[in-house]
């Protein structure tokens, strides 16, 4: 399988999981998953009253440099945590 399929595999199966992670952990999630797809955080940092807002804008921008494959891996192995716990 490539990169590309088990990437798209793990997004799917992250939604069978029994119950939700805690805040750090889907913070996680959904930092690798926008560097995996979309690259480098871009835009405003928004407001320090917007707080899910900059807490998601944060942890994209901690992985600022990352390349695509290798937040897909990390994304991968993650998910694989959160499945085989």
């Amino acid at each position: 399988m490539s990169l590309q399929n088990d990437f798209e595999s793990a997004t799917r199966r992250v939604q069978t999981l029994g119950s939700a992670p805690d805040n750090a952990t889907l913070l996680a999630l959904y930092a690798l998953f926008k560097q995996a797809t979309a690259g480098d955080v871009s835009g405003k940092q928004p407001s320090r009253l917007k707080l899910r807002e900059r807490a998601k804008y944060d942890a994209w921008a901690e992985k600022q440099g990352m390349s695509h494959d290798e937040a897909k891996e990390a994304y991968i192995a993650l998910v694989n945590t959160l499945l085989n716990a």
